[in-house]
């Protein structure tokens, strides 16, 4: 089954919690429980994911209120809740696009490719053949599509604050047919006309800069901790550690304060477009 790994990341850290209020260690608890330990490991860590059964039975142990017990219940039955995103698990492999749903806040530093929420189809169909060049026109297609889905439903009505910080060469890269990225840049000034959207773009006259190690993204949640996020053709990285988030977000601040401000970013955008227009 295909859990949700958002719930399943709150439901273990709530379980490590109760536990560590009780005073019981792992042992302890598992014991008390009838388990083995790694059972219950298994569910603090979120490796697996618990019934409500075995959820009730802990809350049992740990005295926990009636309320928060039912509250708890019902977590462990929502972690089993499908989201959008399940219908394109072969597209999807990773867990980044359901964090990336139920964040408030989404910083995002682009070096190399206009981010993903603000790609149109053309630009996003170029990147991805680029990146899967042996991919079949309908894997193309299929994935094009994801990534559509993606960004109709993060710029919907219940969109996170989002807060892009882009290269000046991102602007300046051709990609696709000519009108390609003039088209793209078009949706780019059109996107920070949204309230809920911030875009500046990092001038090349600038220089080496502390963002030169690649792109990454951190994401913060209404009732769980920040979330760091950097991919590469290994696979992807997920950062929870409080210190190296706390270095994400100080290296995005040292990032912002050398990008241009908003609104000379939106203009320098538009300069940049008229040299991808069409002769």
């Amino acid at each position: 089954m295909k859990y949700s790994t958002v719930r399943l990341r709150r439901l273990s850290r709530e379980l490590r919690t109760l536990r560590a209020i009780t005073g019981l260690t792992t042992e302890a608890a598992a014991e008390h429980l009838g388990w083995s330990r790694s059972k219950l490991n298994r569910f603090e860590t979120g490796k697996i994911a618990p019934t409500p059964g075995d959820v009730a039975a802990i809350c049992r142990l740990y005295c926990v209120e009636e309320a928060t017990t039912e509250a708890m219940v019902q977590l462990t039955r929502e972690v089993a809740r499908r989201g959008w995103w399940t219908a394109y698990s072969d597209v999807f492999t990773g867990s980044y696009v359901e964090f990336e749903a139920a964040a408030r806040t989404i910083c995002h530093w682009a070096p190399l490719v206009v981010p993903g929420l603000l790609q149109n189809e053309d630009y996003a169909r170029e990147v991805i053949r680029a990146g899967h060049p042996d991919r079949s026109d309908v894997e193309l297609t299929r994935r094009v599509d994801a990534r559509m889905q993606r960004k109709t439903t993060l710029l919907g009505s219940q969109a996170p604050t989002l807060h892009f910080l882009i290269s000046e060469g991102v602007l300046r890269y051709p990609v696709g047919p000519v009108g390609t990225m003039a088209d793209q840049l078009d949706d780019i000034l059109q996107a920070t006309d949204r309230p809920n959207i911030t875009v500046q773009i990092l001038p090349l006259k600038v220089g080496v800069h502390c963002g030169t190690e690649g792109a990454f993204s951190v994401l913060s949640f209404d009732d769980d901790p920040d979330l760091g996020y950097a991919e590469c053709p290994a696979g992807e990285v997920y950062v929870e550690d409080g210190e190296q988030i706390r270095r994400l977000m100080l290296t995005f601040k040292r990032l912002t304060d050398a990008c241009l401000p908003p609104e000379e970013s939106a203009a320098f955008v538009a300069a940049v477009r008229s040299d991808h227009a069409l002769p």
